[in-house]
């Protein structure tokens, strides 16, 4: 491969200066925006643990199997939409355009969610909002692979999952203040305020997005042509192939058919199953919470701590992943912890243990879980709707373990203290399962590099000439 000519012309000296220069213009114009998308994406979805405790459940007279369905049916079109959309995102290459009007729609139906007065129009909508919000996690994942090199995407992909972290922190507090400030305003429960305001915002949101988000390198016109070039060729340098260059060069079917014949979609499939899977406590965090025997406000208050402690955590680990190009273990020894912290949960019921126990399980799953996101587009990444499809169907099954997790938390009225053994031994064995997995996968990643330090043919890499010394040709990261 040739560098383009202004690339080219550059000594070592100014294309580092140029590349550092074009990293921070990217990182100031994508990552705040999509973080903030992000944190509605995460709100919007989850927010109905947080207003079982504002008065949702109590006002629709929904039994705790009701509740559970309400919680488990938003997954169900999650899932089933993601694959088309990521294929349809690439196809098109307007992210700058697509995620943004996906983001006014599911505002709009969260929001409608205020207007519920039974359990079948709870269920339609939440059906509804996981169609549609299915299109911004994956479509982002994608995303942010056709814009950073690999050794780039750990600390990117933990700085955007930070959203999901803010808003776990965060919308316990927001509920709380809402739960305590509006309840019975103009004669609406403070569960159905939370809707609409948080809705309201994420609409707004939207709309400044629509102004301010890239489409990708090709077609970005706020960079310069030696910018523009640049942003194309380090791709290039970094996974050996060209990437999106225009959507007659994308094909739905191609890289899904691709995407579902490489062994590593599969075994990474089921190692970020077990991630979801033991990460499905947060799902009813509060719920988990409430058992320490608090009223509903000081239980919302506490949610926030273990999610703050995530977000330190996550990003000191994808920080140290991208520094030292490793990804094993920064994905194995916070998931250790969880483990032990699930252990510790369904152990004992006391107060002081048990709420260290939930300071140490969110940044034990997520702590790990974005560097394994990151490890997707190290470990598939090219071409790039194989990539896309990739993404999309390991995000999917993922997520369908929150259809059965949701059934693991029953909240039966009068019971203040709930029985966590059997949440809590699933969460830890789902965990240990996706310990299993990334050991699978690292093994089958040195087995990969070398073969390619031999000089033979291994499908979706850049190939090495025989003789040539590893660290001059492409690797997986383990």
């Amino acid at each position: 491969m040739e560098p383009p000519l202004l690339v080219a012309a550059m000594s070592p000296e100014v294309r580092q200066a140029t590349e550092l220069k074009l990293k921070r213009k990217i990182d100031i114009r994508l990552m705040p925006m999509i973080i903030l998308m992000y944190i509605m994406n995460y709100l919007d979805r989850n927010n109905i643990a947080a207003v079982r405790l504002a008065g949702l459940q109590d006002e629709l007279d929904l039994s705790s199997t009701q509740y559970q369905t309400v919680i488990s049916i938003l997954f169900v079109g999650y899932i089933l939409m993601q694959i088309p959309s990521n294929l349809f995102l690439n196809k098109i290459g307007k992210p700058a355009i697509y995620l943004p009007s996906c983001m006014v729609a599911w505002g709009i139906i969260s929001g409608s969610t205020a207007g519920c007065h039974n359990f079948a129009g709870l269920i339609v909508i939440r059906f509804f909002l996981g169609f549609v919000e299915a299109a911004y996690f994956p479509g982002c994942l994608f995303y942010l692979s056709a814009w950073y090199t690999r050794k780039e995407l750990g600390l990117r992909t933990a700085i955007l999952y930070s959203g999901s972290l803010v808003s776990g922190a965060f919308g316990g507090l927001i509920t709380a203040g809402i739960t305590s400030n509006m309840d019975g305003t103009k004669g609406l429960r403070a569960w159905r305020w939370v809707f609409i305001i948080e809705g309201v915002i994420t609409v707004v949101i939207a709309a400044a997005s629509f102004f301010i988000l890239p489409n990708f390198p090709r077609t970005t016109t706020w960079l310069t042509e030696e910018e523009r070039q640049l942003a194309v060729w380090r791709l290039q340098e970094d996974i050996g192939e060209d990437d999106w260059v225009n959507s007659e060069q994308q094909s739905f079917f191609h890289g899904m058919k691709l995407a579902f014949l490489d062994i590593k979609t599969w075994i990474l499939m089921i190692m970020l199953l077990g991630f979801v899977s033991s990460a499905s406590v947060t799902n009813f965090f509060p719920t988990v919470v409430k058992t320490l025997g608090y009223n509903n406000v000081n239980t919302l208050l506490l949610t926030a701590p273990p999610y703050v402690l995530a977000v330190i955590t996550t990003f000191a680990n994808a920080w140290h992943a991208d520094r030292t190009g490793e990804r094993y273990f920064h994905i194995v020894l916070p998931l250790c912890l969880g483990v032990a912290a699930f252990i510790l949960a369904a152990a004992t019921t006391a107060t002081a243990p048990r709420y260290v126990s939930m300071m140490l399980m969110v940044p034990g799953v997520y702590t790990g879980y974005v560097v394994a996101l990151a490890w997707i587009s190290n470990s598939i990444p090219r071409p790039p709707a194989k990539r896309a499809a990739a993404l999309a169907a390991i995000n999917a099954v993922s997520n369908a373990s929150s259809i059965y997790a949701s059934y693991m938390y029953p909240q039966q009225k009068g019971v203040t203290h709930p029985n966590l053994v059997v949440p809590m031994s699933v969460d830890c064995a789902t965990a240990v399962l996706a310990i299993i997995m990334a050991t699978v996968l690292r093994l089958m990643l040195v087995r990969l590099n070398k073969k390619l330090d031999r000089g033979h043919h291994v499908e979706g890499a850049i190939n090495a000439v025989p003789g040539e010394a590893s660290e001059n040709g492409f690797r997986f990261l383990l």
